[in-house]
């Protein structure tokens, strides 16, 4: 399965009640495979990652922001993954937006990227639930975006990368390198709830 390269730009919807917004997605050629996921999706010609999350925003949940609203990029993560017989090489940026009970109420997703569902979850739901949500460990990574720490610039945090298509890190051989010659990628980061975007131990 050869990997097309995909840059996407992801934007965590938070609600006033601390909630976030994901999508449920399904590969049509794996019974029963779900996960949740993020609104957002691949830069297309002419973008910059900031055009990117709005229009995402705004094709995905009917609410059209100004670009003063998206946050500063607070993770970057790195996936290979599959889906309906493609294979992906993907490098995604995170953004925050707090959206308002009346942005809540006027948002419509209805489009096929949430075909399958969409809900807001809590950050305990998030920590708790067997369902397969990405990135991975969202119920640690969350509660630093919710206010929860002193606020200041911080540098963005790497989830790390991922080979979701083996449900497992990347392997490397002894030398760093990854069997099919692909650069080696970094090890993910452990997060735990204490930790905020730039903190944490790989």
């Amino acid at each position: 399965m050869g990997l097309r390269k995909r840059w996407t730009s992801r934007v965590l919807l938070i609600d006033g009640h601390e909630r976030l917004l994901l999508l449920c997605g399904r590969d049509p050629r794996r019974e029963g495979a779900r996960w949740w996921f993020t609104v957002g999706g691949g830069v297309e010609d002419g973008e910059d990652c900031v055009r990117t999350a709005l229009r995402e925003v705004r094709e995905e949940t009917a609410l059209s922001l100004p670009a003063d609203r998206l946050g500063p990029v607070v993770w970057t993560r790195r996936t290979l993954f599959g889906v309906d017989g493609q294979g992906f090489d993907q490098y995604e940026e995170y953004r925050v937006v707090h959206v308002t009970a009346a942005e809540v109420a006027a948002m419509r997703v209805e489009t096929d990227e949430a075909r399958y569902g969409h809900r807001w979850w809590t950050v305990d739901e998030l920590a708790t639930t067997r369902e397969t949500v990405w990135p991975k460990g969202m119920g640690d990574l969350l509660p630093p975006l919710l206010g929860r720490q002193e606020p200041g610039p911080r540098a963005p945090l790497h989830l790390g990368d991922f080979d979701i298509v083996e449900d497992k890190d990347v392997d490397k051989d002894e030398h760093g390198a990854v069997p099919d010659g692909r650069p080696a990628p970094h090890r993910p980061v452990r997060v735990s709830r204490r930790s905020g975007p730039g903190s944490g131990s790989a």
